[in-house]
């Protein structure tokens, strides 16, 4: 399990291997919090947040990136399995920050079938 200093180490790092035109308008950057946080949309405590895009009128453009749920969905991964799940997770959020620039919805919309799906996984169990 890798600790928040090492975890923060390789997102920078990470970032840092990125072109920084994708960071353009990223004016709050990448962001690590120690937080777990769970899903406003979940069904049960199963469905946590692993990084967010916000676009916020006072605050700006940025993405966080939540380590204490990442240890939940990843509880026993190696760290170099660990950096490629955090590298995954970045990747997503900068890919809505791209589109959010270009007037784009396509992981947006991705993301709501992924939802759908968790929805209907859990009405299967209930059925059961």
């Amino acid at each position: 399990m890798m600790t928040l200093e090492e975890t923060e180490l390789e997102l920078n790092r990470l970032v840092d291997s990125l072109p920084q035109e994708i960071f353009f308008e990223l004016n709050g950057g990448v962001l690590l919090k120690e937080e777990v946080k769970l899903s406003k949309n979940r069904v049960a405590d199963d469905l946590y947040v692993l990084g967010e895009y916000h676009r916020d009128h006072i605050l700006g453009r940025y993405i966080v990136i939540y380590y204490g749920s990442m240890l939940k969905v990843y509880p026993n991964i190696n760290h170099e399995h660990f950096v490629d799940k955090l590298d995954e997770v970045l990747k997503h959020e900068l890919t809505h920050h791209l589109e959010s620039r270009a007037n784009e919805r396509d992981l947006e919309i991705e993301d709501e079938r992924t939802l759908k799906n968790y929805y209907e996984r859990h009405a299967q169990r209930d059925d059961i």
